[in-house]
């Protein structure tokens, strides 16, 4: 292969902003903020025993340790059925449901603009839609949009809006469209194929989004590998990457590079910013390195496979792009290491408290090669003004047993028409709903004495 990083030399210079204080003698305004008693430093890294709803983490890049300070393991999670007492269990004032069960592979999860939820479901190759909520918190009606899919992942309507003419569905080696108008259960015409192919192997999800003008449709593909050379493994070609198109398939650019793998990726309504959820790189030892949240930079590297979190150059790969280490973007957001984050939604309901309004919530799938598995849990990203602070809560926990055996793996976060917040769950084959219900109330369905 042509070298294939050569496009990764001509990457972006960013403007310095300046920002001017405004100081007054007027009464300050309270603090709305529930962002309050943040854990810092390294008692930021935590396993799952340290998982708990409310609890606010930040880490930076100044604590991270160095490379192979632990060793890198093997810890796979040895999935069980849901014991009789374990329960999802979130913040005060919240309430957890059980909306669904007996899925096959429920991945991403996205709410069309009537309020339908539509599912992928993975394994079996279908489409899946979910309408209302019954008084028992059940759906009122579900049904299959579409078969006969591939890996399917990503979701998207288009064009943006309250009155999208199709669905567009992220398949492990392609992207396809169905059409669609608000309020059909099954695609009233056969697929039509829109990217006909991406690269497949290794990391399979591919997640969609559209600018909100509608002119990119933006594809997030991650790595084929843990962290090869793409100079000298041409099965990283235009991978690790969010890759821009047109709606109608037109290759444009690659939007933003070295990111490991972007599972998910949404649009911030209030901001029209593009952000992604990402899988960093493993075998660094248990605190490194940290997944990540961030707002995306057009044309921006992110640092894989020869860097991470800025400058810091991959042990592996010595001395690779020292033309590139001084445009590494060190991201917002950085999360507990080997979490595998993966969707991601913005919080655009109203049913939740203030505090929470416009905020991200991303679906921790939970680690594989932690000593001290982490992640499978729910996080909320406080945001100011569409802006990260770099803290994060979590806030739906419980996903493992005091032993450590896991029986729930949460994937796909969507925010439904009441405000509700909906989880789709691989590994108990499950939808979760959470509600809240009035501050300072604990509500669950079933108690979980057993379960953190």
């Amino acid at each position: 292969m042509k070298n294939s990083s050569s496009w990764l030399v001509c990457f972006l210079a960013l403007a310095a902003i300046g920002v001017s204080a405004c100081w007054t003698e007027a009464k300050a305004a309270p603090d709305e903020s529930d962002v309050k008693d943040v854990i810092t430093g390294k008692a930021a890294f935590h396993g799952y025993e340290g998982e708990k709803p409310g609890v606010i983490r930040k880490i930076t890049v100044a604590d991270l340790p160095q490379p192979y300070a632990t060793k890198g393991v093997a810890n796979n999670a040895k999935l069980i059925p849901r014991p009789a007492n374990a329960w999802p269990q979130a913040p005060a004032g919240f309430k957890v449901e059980l909306y669904a069960d007996q899925l096959k592979n429920p991945r991403e999860i996205r709410t069309a603009p009537n309020g339908d939820m539509f599912v992928a479901e993975s394994d079996g190759g279908t489409l899946e839609v979910y309408r209302g909520i019954t008084k028992e918190g059940k759906p009122e009606q579900r049904s299959t949009f579409a078969t006969g899919l591939k890996g399917n992942f990503g979701i998207a309507f288009y064009p943006p809006g309250d009155n999208p003419q199709w669905v567009y569905v992220g398949n492990t080696n392609g992207v396809v469209r169905f059409p669609y108008h608000n309020g059909d259960l099954k695609a009233t015409g056969a697929s039509q194929t829109i990217v006909p192919q991406l690269p497949t192997g290794g990391h399979s999800t591919r997640d969609l989004a559209f600018s909100p003008d509608g002119s990119k449709m933006f594809v997030s593909v991650g790595s084929s590998s843990n962290v090869d050379d793409p100079d000298t493994h041409p099965r990283e070609f235009r991978r690790a990457n969010i890759l821009e198109y047109t709606p109608e398939g037109k290759f444009v650019k690659i939007y933003a590079a070295g990111i490991r793998n972007p599972v998910g990726i949404a649009i911030n309504s209030l901001t029209g910013q593009l952000w992604c959820s990402v899988n960093e790189r493993d075998m660094l030892g248990d605190n490194l390195v940290p997944d990540y949240i961030t707002s995306v930079k057009e044309d921006g590297f992110y640092g894989w496979p020869w860097y991470y979190m800025g400058n810091h150059q991959d042990p592996r790969l010595p001395g690779k792009h020292p033309e590139l280490a001084n445009k590494v973007i060190v991201p917002d957001v950085l999360l507990q290491p080997h979490n595998a984050s993966l969707e991601m939604t913005f919080y655009d309901g109203k049913q939740f408290p203030k505090a929470y309004w416009g905020d991200i919530f991303a679906s921790e799938h939970g680690s594989w090669n932690r000593a001290d598995r982490a992640g499978y849990e729910v996080i909320r990203v406080p945001l100011v003004n569409g802006h990260a602070n770099g803290e994060y809560e979590d806030f739906l926990t419980g996903f493992v047993t005091t032993d450590g055996m896991v029986w729930g793996r949460p994937v796909g976060v969507a925010v439904a028409p009441d405000g509700s917040l909906m989880v789709t769950d691989d590994g108990s084959k499950s939808i979760w709903r959470v509600s809240y219900t009035g501050a300072g109330q604990t509500a669950v369905s079933q108690t979980a004495a057993n379960v953190r």
